[in-house]
């Protein structure tokens, strides 16, 4: 149970800054929208992949770190795993 716990938390640490970058320009380019009257859907998209790629440069080590200390922690943990 606690193994499916920390697994789920990876996955929000993992996921959160992708998340957050796209909510927060997709708010920011949602409000310049408002603000000018120009409904174009694809405005918001070529602003949201260029974040998203930016976020993914930024956090890219830092998530690939978490991931692989997880996938090691897991490993170490087979055999105790079996013997409960």
């Amino acid at each position: 149970m606690s193994l499916g716990q920390r697994a789920l938390e990876l996955t929000i640490l993992i996921s959160a800054p992708l998340l957050l970058s796209a909510l927060v320009t997709g708010v920011v380019i949602g409000m310049l929208q408002a603000a000018t009257q120009i409904h174009e859907m694809t405005l918001s998209f070529i602003p949201k992949l260029l974040v998203l790629s930016a976020a993914l440069f930024v956090a890219g080590p830092w998530m690939l770190g978490m991931l692989v200390d997880f996938t090691r922690e897991l490993y170490a943990g087979i055999p105790a795993m079996i013997l409960e």
